[in-house]
């Protein structure tokens, strides 16, 4: 068994534009993919590819590469994309119904279960096939349903409560998309959209590179 917490963050990083290259590749017909089909694809030296690839075991093989299938297979299940993930939405405004609407979200495996705003003139609503509840139901729907993510879309004076709500309610992810940090429990996983856009704003005023935002 592979210790997740021995595996570098860069590498971690990499797996997702590794993924995303092999499907690309079985869906065009490929049956098999090697490290410097990859490395070129994404400008990244073969011999790291096998490096981050080997992080989990004999994945290909020597002189052939990898079975196209296993690899996908592989990375999804290393990125927990092999299984399916149940979220709620806090926030039924304009940025909340477009996550609704956002398809990658259910081909990903990670399923809106249900919106919740504490404005009564969205209660009660459905958006995209989501019903919108009160804010008041968000522990016992949580823990009635095992909820894994929690998506945050409500205003920036608003987010650092609805975290703790549901932080106390057991959720132990968030993707935040309101423009102000998170201060979260330990063990919980908190993913600031405002600060990954600043980092992509300070790269891009620099003249950065795409090995930047690969992280080699």
């Amino acid at each position: 068994m592979v210790d997740r917490t021995d595996i570098p963050r860069p590498t971690v990083k990499r797996l997702s534009f590794y993924l995303r290259e092999a499907e690309r590749r079985m869906e065009s017909g490929a049956t098999t993919i090697s490290s410097r089909q990859l490395g070129e694809a994404l400008d990244i030296a073969d011999t790291q590819v096998r490096k981050d690839l080997g992080h989990f075991g004999q994945i290909g093989r020597s002189g052939i590469g990898y079975q196209a299938q296993n690899l996908v297979m592989t990375l999804r299940r290393i990125l927990g994309l092999d299984r399916r993930w149940n979220a709620i939405l806090l926030g039924a405004g304009n940025i909340g119904r477009a996550l609704l609407a956002y398809p990658p979200f259910a081909e990903r495996g990670f399923r809106i279960l249900a919106a919740f705003d504490k404005r009564s003139e969205v209660v009660g609503q459905e958006f995209e096939g989501v019903m919108v509840h009160s804010v008041d139901e968000l522990g016992d729907f949580v823990a009635e349903n095992d909820v894994h993510l929690g998506l945050v879309a409500v205003p920036a004076e608003a987010a650092q409560g609805v975290a703790e709500q549901l932080v106390d309610a057991g959720v132990r992810g968030i993707l935040n998309f309101a423009p102000t940090r998170l201060h979260v429990a330990a063990g919980v996983v908190s993913v600031d959209l405002s600060r990954s856009l600043e980092m992509l704003a300070f790269q891009v005023s620099q003249g950065l590179t795409g090995e930047a935002t690969l992280e080699h």
